[in-house]
Formats: C-alpha cells, structure tokens, sequence
C-alpha cells in the first residue's frame, strides 16, 4: 500500500473514531438529559400501579397512558438495567409527582416506595360506624362487604368474638391492593395488645375481673367524655359504683341498646325500657362493649383517679366538661345548672 493510501486512510479512521465518538457523546448526553430531566406533564395526585406479572414493557405502557411522553422504550429499559430495576420491580401504586425524573421513578419501584393511604378509626366509633367509613374507603379492596358481624370475626380469625370494641382506633397506612380485612387485622391486634399492656398495668384494687370488663368499661368511659383529663375520673367514678352495687345509670349504654332506632335525642322512655345495655334498669355492666376505646380510655381504666364523686352531669357550656358531685342532692343542684347552661347556650345560637 503507498504512503499517500495509508495516509488517506488513517484520516478516514481518525475521522470514523471522532464521528463515532461525537455520536456516542451525543447519544450520553441525550440518555443523562433522560434519565435525570423532570417528566412533563404530570399532575398532582397521577400515579400508576404495577400489578403482578406486569413486564417493564407492560410498565412502560402504563406510562404512556398516564401522559408520560419522554423516552425511547430502549432508553427506559438502558436505564432500567443501569438501576437494577428491570426484574425487580415491586408491585403497587407510585406517585407520579410533577418534578419526578425517569430515575427517581425507577428506584422508587425497585425499593417498592408505593403511596400510602390513610384510614383512621375515630375513637368512640361504634362496629356499624367503623363498617361504614371501610365500606367508603377508597382504593381499599372491600372483601367485607356481604359479611355480617359473626361472619367477619370468623374471616379475621376470631369467631367466637363480639366486635365491637375489638379495633384500636388510630390512624392506620395501607397501599392499593390491600383488603378492609387487612386493615381489620392489623386494628385487631393493636387493639388487643393495648388491653393486655393496660391490664397488666391496672390498679391491684379494680373491680373489673377480666380484661373484657375492662374493655367494656373502657368503651363506656370513651364515650362519656372527650376531655382526657376527665377519663381517669369518671373511670374512678364508675369503680366506685360497682364496687358499692350502684347501677351505673350511664347514657350511651341506654343509646347503644336503641341501636339504628336512636334519633339523636335520650327521652325517660329509653331509660326505663329494659334492655341488655340499659344500665338504668341493670346492675353491673354491660354484656359488650359499645364503642371501640382509645388507648387513653384503656389507661383511665386501668388507673382510675381517687376521689369520692358518685354522679356527673354535663355542664352544658358547650365546651364538654361535666361537674362531679359527691352526693345526689349536689348532683341535682349541678343538673340545674346544666339546664341554665343549656337553655342560654340554646338562645345565644338562635
């Protein structure tokens, strides 16, 4: 080969290497742009859910339909591959939060970072109230639907059980898959770990003769009151009333034995119309819980305040707060003052 030919051709080789080299820099330049450059297009609260058994393709075409436009197909899987996220992404439901770029989308699926719901269980709730808010929760999967009371303590492991009072009330993070059934669970086990810490922590000299007595008076003191400070009292009050065999002659009992009836208003009728809750007509407490108690009403019971009241009443200010009494002839003086209260509460909103 002469000098002029070899010459010619280490130039087109050097020209090959710089124009190989210059679309290879191109080509990282572009994938870098890619891989790190905000997604357009994306609203607050879009998201995409990776099922099992969907491939990265099928993924990538999730994408597509939720507006994400950026990117060759080769490039999401380059990248995939870089991140170790190709055969290993977790099933759920990811946030599609504007400013997210390819990459901190792919390594929140490869961690499995999915969104989390929220349900919260209101302390006070009754087992129909907590149903219905389940039954309204959404993306919750509803497997509980056509289970009546028995049969869902049966699906939850526990069929010989009441449920009310069973699910701890707090707030409780799920993803898009779960069932009410696992969020019940989950409720269940706080709630029966909360009982047996408080009955181990309860005061020697209780009245209660079993952690479901305490559960039920828990229930009861939860819904008497919103104040915390008022729990650990009227838990004292209620102690020594069983523990002297005075009725408890407590509302939400009588409430709660009316059931769906109740129209929001308690007349002397309820009162004297026996039931198995109406603690006006029976001694003792109450064959079930009536609501689903807090840790604070768990810990009021199990350490009730001293004292020496025997009655309660509202004192009808609107703030919640009730006046204690230690004899019925001072109760009734506080009932009176409730009536003012109310009566000029009742006037002041018109």
């Amino acid at each position: 080969m002469s000098r002029i030919r070899k010459s010619r051709f280490g130039l087109l080789f050097v020209l090959l290497l710089v124009a190989a080299g210059a679309v290879a820099w191109w080509a990282w330049q572009r994938y870098t742009a890619f891989a790190d450059a905000p997604l357009a297009g994306l609203e607050q609260g879009d998201s995409i859910v990776v099922e099992r058994g969907d491939s990265f393709p099928v993924v990538i075409g999730k994408l597509r339909e939720a507006g994400v436009r950026e990117g060759e197909a080769a490039e999401w899987r380059l990248l995939a591959r870089q991140l170790g996220a190709a055969s290993s992404l977790h099933v759920g439901e990811y946030a599609l939060v504007p400013g997210t770029t390819p990459r901190e989308l792919l390594v929140a699926m490869r961690e499995g970072d999915t969104i989390q719901h929220r349900f919260t269980i209101v302390e006070g709730w009754n087992i129909r109230e907590l149903r219905a808010a389940l039954a309204a929760a959404d993306p919750l999967e509803h497997e509980s639907a056509d289970l009546d009371n028995d049969a869902l303590m049966a699906a939850l492991g526990h069929p010989d059980q009441h449920p009310e009072g069973r699910f701890l009330p707090e707030t409780y993070l799920y993803t898009r898959g779960d069932s009410d059934l696992d969020l019940l669970r989950r409720a269940h086990a706080a709630s029966a770990r909360a009982l047996a810490a408080a009955w181990e922590d309860r005061d020697p000299d209780t009245q209660l003769k079993s952690p479901y007595e305490m559960l039920i008076l828990a229930s009861i003191v939860e819904k008497e009151t919103g104040i915390a400070a008022e729990r650990p009292q009227i838990a004292g009050l209620f102690e020594r009333r069983l523990k002297i065999g005075m009725r408890l002659q407590t509302d939400p009992t009588v409430i709660y034995g009316i059931g769906e009836d109740y129209d929001g208003n308690i007349r002397r009728s309820h009162l004297t119309t026996d039931t198995p809750y109406n603690t006006y007509t029976r001694a003792g407490l109450p064959p079930t819980p009536i609501a689903m108690p807090g840790v604070d009403a768990l810990q009021a019971v199990a350490n009730p305040a001293d004292g020496s009241a025997l009655y309660f009443v509202a004192i009808g200010d609107g703030s919640g707060r009730h006046l204690f009494a230690d004899t019925l002839a001072e109760h009734q003086a506080n009932v009176r003052k409730y009536l003012r209260n109310y009566r000029q509460n009742t006037r002041d909103a018109q």
